[in-house]
């Protein structure tokens, strides 16, 4: 937060007004696990998407389906806990991929570069580079990501720099390097930014209490 506060005057107003960024560590679990939820809830909103996974988690023997419990489910049992069809393919596939070795355990995956974890994930239907990024950001904790075709980003960026229309990745790319190496934690007060000024336009839209005469 010093450093980025140093480096960048128009950010350093935004973890002022934020706060600290959090730095409890999300609960460790296989990649599987991770990306099974991040195929669940892609194009999805929270609440539904929870559902969705609260069913499929239910068709594991053990509370959570294994890579092989997933392949063994025919797609009417996937369809019915909520998944579509392209969201069933992505699932196998992803099941496959982790039996077969593409998808590296964890442990293996904590001492790969952000590059071969991009390239070894991408190979599964349905992980593309913004779920690769939210994985590196949320679930092995790597302070320099980055993900400049994020929508709240890009949002973030328009409301913190005061752009009229909202930047091109490639922008946010140029002007993220001096955010190096916390560009996951100026990602993360970005989204805050964008966060407020959503809230903001929530309460303006809300009507205003007229009191009763007495």
């Amino acid at each position: 937060m010093r450093d980025l506060s140093r480096a960048d005057r128009k950010l350093a107003r935004v973890i002022g007004r934020v706060g600290c960024f959090p730095t409890k560590k999300l609960k460790s679990q296989p990649p599987f696990a991770s990306l099974l939820q991040a195929i669940v809830y892609q194009q999805l909103a929270g609440k539904a998407a929870a559902t969705i996974f609260g069913r499929l988690k239910a068709l594991g023997a053990s509370g959570f389906p294994t890579p092989e419990e997933i392949l063994s489910l025919d797609k009417t049992r996937l369809r019915g806990a909520g998944l579509s069809r392209q969201k069933i393919a992505a699932v196998k596939d992803l099941a496959a991929k982790t039996l077969d070795g593409t998808v590296p355990p964890l442990a293996k995956l904590r001492r790969m570069s952000e590059e071969e974890i991009l390239e070894r994930l991408t190979q599964v239907h349905g992980i593309g580079e913004w779920s690769v990024q939210m994985f590196l950001m949320f679930r092995l904790g790597r302070p320099d990501v980055l993900p400049i075709h994020d929508l709240g980003i890009r949002k973030g960026f328009q409301i913190v720099y005061g752009h009229e229309d909202v930047p091109k990745p490639q922008a946010i790319m140029e002007y993220g390097e001096r955010w190096r190496p916390y560009r996951s934690i100026a990602s993360w007060y970005l989204w805050r930014a964008a966060d407020e000024e959503s809230a903001k336009a929530k309460n303006k839209a809300k009507p205003k209490k007229v009191s009763k005469a007495r």
